[in-house]
């Protein structure tokens, strides 16, 4: 089932019911050409519109020493699609049209109904700060590096990292030093800026593992609720506490019918696990 949601460099499977595992797999450094990052906003969008009932998502790097180096330089079309021209405004409007794209398809993830875990491991260099940072949940492995690398090519980080961090994280004078830097960090120093919420011992098997534990209990609670979650929580990121609680109100007014609730209080009476329906019901046949 899950083979149909799989690309050329995407690999994407269903290791228990509910819970996809997508993994980048662009040998030899899961560097990223303009077809890969296309597939990548692809995947998530199909897994969205066309999974099986998917409850989370962990996305990671199927190489063992890498999660990625980020943008592929060496990537002939880069400039092609981007859109060169000898007009200068013609340039301008078609390079525009080329970020907001590449933007949109990396920040796909927090767009899905769905939590995403990334789990990181080996080096994560440019385009992966951008990549994690779009996702719900980081869990690195302790072998893990960082790199906000654009500025060493002499460019601003524009795919996202520059809009995430200053909200996911709570450490700005971090923030801005390994931005402006360009320089390596490891665990230690992510954990401390807030980009990470666990950081597990060991490579790429255990992290996977750690991340796939908590995409399974994430799994086990109501889809209703954990969408309805993500969708607030993004909503209160972006906006004020009095827009948001007015929000919240509102969408809770018709979200506190589901019938997910009773399902709830039904099994913890009962001392049972819920058992609970797909978001998206099949449509009766006429």
């Amino acid at each position: 089932m899950t083979n149909q949601f799989s690309t050329k460099w995407i690999k994407v499977t269903e290791p228990c019911p509910h819970v996809f595992h997508v993994e980048l797999s662009r040998t030899p450094v899961n560097a990223f050409n303009s077809e890969l990052w296309r597939d990548y906003g692809r995947v998530f969008r199909r897994l969205s519109e066309e999974g099986p009932d998917v409850r989370a998502v962990v996305l990671s790097s199927s190489l063992p020493k890498i999660f990625t180096v980020g943008l592929d330089l060496q990537d002939n079309n880069l400039v092609k699609d981007s859109g060169a021209s000898t007009d200068t405004a013609r340039s301008i409007i078609a390079l525009r049209e080329y970020l907001t794209e590449f933007q949109n398809a990396i920040g796909t993830p927090g767009h899905c109904p769905f939590p995403v875990i990334a789990a990181c491991h080996g080096h994560v260099v440019g385009l992966g700060v951008d990549i994690i940072s779009a996702c719900d949940i980081r869990y690195a492995a302790s072998n893990t590096s960082f790199s906000i690398k654009e500025v060493d090519v002499g460019l601003a980080a524009d795919i996202g990292t520059l809009a995430y961090l200053p909200k996911i994280t709570g450490n700005q004078s971090l923030a801005r030093e390994l931005t402006y830097t360009a320089r390596t960090f490891g665990v230690d120093e992510a954990e401390k800026l807030g980009l990470l919420s666990k950081v597990v011992q060991g490579g790429r098997e255990q992290v996977i593992a750690a991340a796939l534990d908590l995409a399974k209990l994430i799994a086990s609670k109501s889809p209703v609720a954990v969408a309805n979650s993500k969708h607030l929580i993004t909503h209160s990121r972006d906006n004020t506490v009095q827009e948001n609680l007015r929000y919240t109100a509102t969408w809770n007014a018709s979200q506190l019918l589901t019938e997910d609730i009773v399902e709830s209080v039904l099994a913890a009476k009962a001392k049972t696990s819920p058992q609970f329906k797909p978001i998206k019901q099949t449509p009766a046949k006429l």
